[in-house]
């Protein structure tokens, strides 16, 4: 996961994720990796969702910021 995902990637990344912890033969240890991932997965998303909440504000004729 060293390079910058999409947003789009990292949901799919994250339905593999719950897919293969659901699965009845991944022990114990692969589930906690997968855990593991899928919380740095989503701590990547939550990060892109922020940044695009931040961008899709725009400046009224105050000069001050206000949602789109």
């Amino acid at each position: 996961m060293g390079e910058e995902l999409t947003l789009e990637e990292c949901f799919s990344g994250l339905e593999e994720i719950i897919e293969k912890m659901q699965d009845t033969e991944v022990s114990l240890e692969d589930s906690f990796a997968l855990y593991e991932q899928g919380m740095k997965m989503l701590k990547n998303c939550n990060q892109k969702i922020d940044a695009v909440e931040k961008k899709m504000l725009k400046m009224n004729e105050q000069g001050e910021l206000e949602e789109f």
